[in-house]
């Protein structure tokens, strides 16, 4: 069981939205104040990879994959009606929608307040969040609804497997079909940067922790590492709205022109899963998981791809910022719809 899961969620989690509001203000003055410091950064990069948001990338995302436990894998069989609807929902659903919406918005709906080019950017980012299932704050909203622990974990962990080789082809077919052109070695070597090494990484660590023999310092070694994390996302923030400073100065309603088809996904994808969850008759402990699973983003490899694809100062790196923006109002009131609703789920049962 991970520190997130046996925790309320902590004082960075639950004003994550503030946060990340305050680093947008910061990352948008500075941007406009010295604009050169900013240029100056974006050059530190190698083979299209920034350096510096590199480095925030991996401290963000490094101790999420020290809490994916491959050894929960042998709980695959049971309960596999939760599995599926998270499975289905996530790989075959959610990124087709997300693509469907960014076309909607930005090649109809708001056609005459954005350029082609750049409205082909922020589809790309929104495509990218829809393909990258969230890894770590689902132990939160799980913990929320209290849900199933272990059972979170094992949905994680088989995510997070085959994110490792979905992740690149279905975002290489979407971004095709949005005729966005797509470097696959970027690709590639992103996966690879951002969430091969990172859980390879993980792996090993927990390993070592395991053989202690004293379970409890994995979640004491994550714990230590949980702000370390959030303030690699936040200086990422910060970066990436300094990067940006000057389109958004321009167009200051971009932001929400952005997050209102993230807006609607959100809650589209949390209707359909917990809506079959209901159906289906799957017990509230793993029904609410599997369906706030669903709607949640891997939004720090979102990023860091976007970055990687299309430069620090592209449409697609903003868009995925502003998923982060959203994320969290958006998830406290699906685990509060969830919990509200409680009674209408059956009680559990070990069949299913």
């Amino acid at each position: 069981m991970t520190t997130e899961s046996k925790s309320p969620m902590g004082l960075f989690e639950r004003y994550l939205t503030v946060w990340v509001a305050l680093c947008i203000a910061s990352g948008v003055t500075l941007g406009a104040v010295a604009p050169g410091l900013f240029q100056a950064i974006a050059g530190l990069e190698y083979a299209n990879v920034n350096l510096v948001v590199a480095v925030f990338i991996w401290v963000m995302i490094y101790p999420m994959m020290v809490n994916v436990d491959f050894s929960s894998l042998k709980d695959v069989g049971k309960k596999p009606k939760g599995l599926c609807i998270t499975l289905v929902v996530n790989w075959l659903i959610k990124p087709f929608t997300m693509a469907g919406l960014g076309v909607l918005f930005f090649e109809y709906l708001f056609a005459g307040l954005v350029d082609p080019a750049t409205a082909s950017e922020y589809i790309a980012g929104m495509i990218l969040l829809g393909v990258a299932p969230c890894t770590a704050m689902v132990f939160v909203w799980s913990q929320l609804v209290r849900g199933d622990a272990n059972y979170t974990l094992v949905q994680v962990s088989i995510n997070d497997i085959i994110m490792v080789f979905a992740f690149a082809p279905i975002a290489a077919l979407l971004l095709g079909v949005t005729d966005v052109v797509v470097p696959w070695e970027t690709l590639l070597l992103s996966v690879v940067l951002y969430v091969v090494i990172p859980l390879a990484a993980g792996y090993i660590t927990r390993r070592i922790l395991d053989g202690s023999g004293q379970e409890e310092r994995i979640a004491r070694f994550t714990a230590r590492l949980k702000p370390v994390s959030v303030m690699g996302l936040l200086a990422t923030v910060v970066l990436l709205f300094g990067f940006q400073a000057q389109t958004i100065l321009d167009k200051p309603l971009v932001i929400a022109l952005i997050a209102i088809p993230l807006i609607i996904q959100s809650y589209g994808i949390f209707i359909i899963a917990y809506g079959w969850a209901y159906l289906w008759r799957v017990p509230f402990a793993t029904a609410a998981p599997a369906a706030l699973i669903g709607t949640s983003n891997f939004f720090e490899l979102a990023v860091a791809v976007a970055i990687s694809l299309f430069g620090l100062n592209s449409g697609a790196a903003l868009a995925t910022v502003v998923g982060v923006l959203v994320e969290v109002p958006v998830m406290l009131s699906l685990v509060a719809i969830a919990n509200r609703t409680r009674g209408h789920f059956p009680t559990p049962d070990p069949q299913l």
